[in-house]
């Protein structure tokens, strides 16, 4: 009916963060014989380095709850560097002997490390990300954010189908992009909300930024 008030978003959960995970693993493990070196749709590092790049994005957002009092002002300081120019600046490596299954595992430790922090951190906590100071809830939503795009690029780079479900997709694109459009597909919006596709009637997005402060 017009004017019916919209129910609020759901909230975004360790659950979730843990099923986008699964999601992810199942997907990629079926490309464990491809050529990890390609590269990952439109990144410019190989699909090697974009999953390295994605399990340490899950272990920067889990153990920046992880202090008794998390900063507010920068990162928990791990070393953070990169293999060659060009490559991500990251903290957690796979060792390269232990093959794509070694990747998967620690991109699934990881995850299971993020989701463990979201479920046993008070609501209240707050801790800083480079895009605005941020709750335990806002860290599981960038982490499934990181999850479903990274694994699209992954998928494009390895010749997988990837196309997560519309109930996953919605929660985080309401709690850290309230202005993308609505009424249209979840999946759809949140890849052109990352700038990695169309979305009929909107421009495409070179450049952007969620926010992960958090909601009333």
């Amino acid at each position: 009916m017009p004017g019916t008030p919209q129910p609020p978003p759901l909230p975004v959960t360790a659950d979730d963060v843990a099923r986008a995970v699964r999601l992810a693993l199942t997907t990629l493990a079926e490309a464990s014989g491809a050529d990890w070196e390609h590269k990952a749709g439109g990144l410019e590092w190989t699909c090697w380095e974009t999953a390295e790049h994605l399990a340490d994005d899950l272990f920067a957002y889990a153990v920046q709850l992880g202090p008794r009092t998390p900063p507010l002002d920068g990162e928990v300081p791990f070393v953070a560097g990169s293999r060659r120019p060009g490559g991500p600046a990251i903290s957690v490596r796979a060792d390269r002997s232990a093959g794509p299954a070694g990747l998967l595992q620690v991109l699934e430790s990881c995850g299971a490390l993020l989701a463990a922090m979201v479920r046993t951190t008070p609501p209240h906590v707050r801790s800083y990300h480079s895009n605005g100071v941020s709750d335990p809830e806002g860290f599981a939503a960038m982490g499934i954010v990181e999850t479903l795009v990274h694994t699209h690029d992954l998928a494009e780079g390895l010749g997988r189908p990837w196309s997560p479900p519309a109930d996953l997709c919605a929660p985080v694109l309401a709690r850290l992009f309230p202005d993308a459009p609505a009424g249209t597909d979840p999946w759809s919006t949140l890849r052109w909300a990352t700038g990695r596709g169309e979305l009929p009637g909107h421009p495409r997005l070179t450049t952007w930024r969620w926010d992960g402060t958090p909601r009333p």
